[in-house]
């Protein structure tokens, strides 16, 4: 038996290189459409399946290569060769609870904006009435 494959161990590469990107277990859980319990439990197997290693690659920005083949002195290397390449669209300093506030000052303001032509309108239909008497 080859030592090398007995010695991989897909779920702790996995959970190192997240853990080197400093992405969280419920972030990476969110981008992958399932619950953190299901990645600590994908951290924990041996082997995951092709359609598995190719989610979480895309998911943390790094090839599937990197998952099967992690090795912590070659870490580096492989980081630095592809992570790069995918910064510009990973980011993980998202705050929704600010784009909710923005979009509830927007709707204030679309209101306001509303209210303030249906002023001018009545005033407008006022003048007409008053007018016409």
């Amino acid at each position: 038996m080859n030592n090398t494959s007995a010695m991989v161990h897909h779920g702790r590469n996995m959970k190192r290189i997240r853990e080197i990107l400093g992405v969280k277990q419920d972030f990476l859980a969110t981008s992958l459409g399932m619950s953190q319990q299901a990645v600590s439990q994908l951290e924990q197997k041996e082997v995951l399946d092709t359609s598995v290693l190719e989610k979480l690659a895309k998911a943390l920005g790094v090839p599937e290569e990197a998952i099967k083949n992690f090795k912590e002195e070659t870490a580096i290397q492989i980081f630095s060769n592809t992570y790069h390449d995918h910064a510009a669209s990973v980011q993980y300093n998202f705050n929704p609870v600010d784009k909710w506030l923005e979009a509830i000052e927007e709707n204030k303001r679309l209101y306001e904006r509303l209210l303030q032509s249906e002023r001018e309108k009545n005033e407008l239909l006022q003048r007409l009435l008053d007018s016409g008497r």
